[in-house]
């Protein structure tokens, strides 16, 4: 039985979001990860390209494997193995901050993806089995500059930066958090103390820095346009993967 979606121009802009050269951008960085090999078993039945297609529908879409099978003309099984196969190649590359970013500036936070898998979330504050992951965006450019492994959603901000190894990629960088990260060494707001009003300065120096973290949330925003972290069925490792890749096409979403 013969697919109906091709790698072409219509089908590529219309279920990924992203343009038909961002999508080669795409394929080419799953080709030099070794995308194009079978492993052990028979040849795909699908050129890399429809599988990398494949792979994005079901990240944008959140169609089931029984869905996504007619539209690409292979079985059930075939979906799930092409998802396991390249998901993790499509993953990004976390950026270290170079030496002479003294002025840059970086924000972080984290956000709350539904999960099936009990063992990867927790009852959460949205009354659902969430997984918290926490994003590091630049401030100018709103791109991703790297994402944390999912932790369950009961997690304080504060701790699951600390475990996240962050960090490491912030050197001499100024990075701003949300009151969460109070004693993390972020930049964070000035806080209330009892029988203490904030001063004029400080005040101000607040409405600036929610004006400024407002764009981690756009990026959050523009993120969940992937259903997939929306409602993540993946267990396992399933759910990072599906960050990891999410992120790239969301910065390849925002390349000229």
């Amino acid at each position: 039985m013969g697919g109906v979606l091709r790698a072409e121009r219509v089908w590529v802009e219309t279920f990924t979001g992203l343009r038909v050269d961002q999508f080669g951008r795409l394929l080419k960085v799953v080709r030099e990860r070794g995308g194009e090999g079978c492993g052990w078993g028979r040849p795909w039945r699908l050129p890399l390209a429809e599988r990398v297609l494949l792979v994005a529908v079901y990240y944008r879409t959140n169609l089931t494997m029984r869905q996504l099978a007619p539209l690409f003309g292979i079985s059930p099984a075939t979906v799930c193995r092409v998802i396991q196969r390249l998901g993790p190649l499509l993953a990004l590359e976390p950026v270290r901050a170079p030496a002479d970013s003294v002025g840059r500036l970086w924000i972080v936070d984290g956000t709350l993806v539904p999960v099936r898998d009990r063992g990867v979330g927790a009852s959460s504050r949205n009354y659902r089995f969430s997984a918290n992951v926490q994003v590091i965006v630049d401030a100018d450019t709103r791109l991703v500059m790297a994402a944390a492994r999912p932790v369950p959603g009961t997690t304080a901000d504060a701790k699951a930066w600390r475990d996240s190894g962050l960090a490491e990629h912030c050197q001499n960088v100024t990075v701003l958090g949300d009151g969460a990260y109070i004693n993390t060494g972020l930049v964070v707001p000035h806080r209330k103390r009892p029988g203490r009003p904030l001063l004029k300065g400080e005040e101000e120096d607040n409405a600036e820095h929610r004006k400024v973290r407002a764009r981690v949330e756009h990026t959050f925003a523009r993120m969940k346009n992937y259903k997939i972290l929306r409602d993540c069925r993946q267990h396992g490792d399933g759910l990072h993967h599906a960050v990891q890749a999410v992120a790239r096409m969301h910065n390849l979403a925002l390349a000229a």
